[in-house]
């Protein structure tokens, strides 16, 4: 078995990752082509099945060198069917019949997961949970996303939509709108739109003079990146909101730790580029929060694989499977 591979995919709204791996997570061959979520989505699969045969005529392999393929997808699933429930930015009608129709261009055996949950399996696996059973992962991008597992096994809930750290909230009261509906959601102040919003709040509302605020005279915005780079400068009202990005993720963690007591949070995504400035920030306030055994049991680590986390994580998918 250990001479066939897996193909992970990791679909995004603009790109979408490919790879093939082996059995023992290596990845062999890597690249991405453009997503197309034009006419509702129905070029995407047979595009990623047409980018597959392409590459191995010519990396010299045949079909057959495959034994199935996995995916990484934005929305949550309905793994006994095998469908997406809804995805805002694919084009997909609700209940998309994903499995079926990866199965049916590509002829290979497929299994589609949500795509933090992939990347939480990938850092389980070949990353920085370094074969932890259990472990949550918290990716901070645009949005918040997360996965949880439990005992080597992704906690999907009834309908597929545990693992939603995104919309845990952060603040009960006057918390600012989410785009799910919801206020106060952790989405709302630790991802890089809500970095981005508390600091414009902050500026808007005083006449602190500092590097953050020459940013936004010079280019008439700032980014997530510009408040952790100003704060490491000694910004003060960077580093003010940092303080505020750092408590909210803290408590969260230090919550989900102690309802599941993971051997590891990993902190990935975007944001967390940030490094340990904002790690060592986020451990002293889960610190104060978690129950002294989880405390000392939970590590906070950040995430090592980047980009790849997804694609590995959807190729365990499969490897799993073929084990069960």
């Amino acid at each position: 078995m250990s001479e066939k591979w897996i193909a992970g995919v990791d679909l995004g709204g603009t790109t979408t990752k490919i790879a093939f791996i082996t059995m023992d997570g290596e990845i062999v061959e890597k690249w991405e082509v453009p997503t197309d979520n034009t006419n509702e989505g129905q070029n995407i699969t047979s595009n990623i099945s047409k980018a597959i045969d392409e590459k191995l005529i010519e990396l010299g392999q045949m079909k057959d060198k495959l034994i199935g393929i996995g995916m990484g997808a934005p929305g949550p699933v309905d793994y006994e069917k095998g469908i997406i429930l809804n995805v805002v930015n694919l084009g997909w009608r609700d209940n998309y019949p994903l499995k079926a129709s990866l199965e049916k261009t590509t002829m290979l055996p497929a299994t589609i997961e949500n795509d933090a949950n992939c990347a939480a399996l990938g850092e389980m696996w070949k990353g920085a949970g370094n074969g932890a059973k259990d472990l949550v992962c918290i990716t901070l991008g645009t949005g918040v996303g997360g996965g949880v597992i439990a005992n080597g096994n992704i906690v999907q809930g009834v309908n597929g939509a545990a693992g939603e750290i995104g919309h845990i909230t952060a603040i009960p009261f006057d918390g600012a709108p989410c785009n799910c509906g919801k206020t106060g959601c952790l989405e709302t102040v630790a991802s890089a739109t809500g970095i981005v919003r508390l600091a414009m709040e902050e500026l808007n509302k005083s006449e602190t003079t500092g590097e953050l605020r020459k940013i936004l005279n010079a280019y008439g915005k700032i980014t997530a990146k510009d408040v952790f780079d100003t704060a490491k400068n000694g910004d003060v009202l960077a580093l003010e909101v940092l303080d505020v990005v750092s408590f909210h993720l803290g408590f969260v963690a230090a919550n989900i730790a102690n309802t599941l007591n993971p051997s590891m949070i990993v902190l990935g995504g975007g944001v967390s580029k940030a490094g340990s400035f904002l790690l060592e920030k986020v451990k002293g306030y889960f610190v104060k929060f978690a129950f002294t055994a989880v405390r000392e049991s939970t590590t906070l680590s950040l995430a090592t694989l980047g980009n790849d986390a997804g694609v590995l994580g959807a190729a365990w998918l499969i490897k799993n499977k073929l084990n069960q």
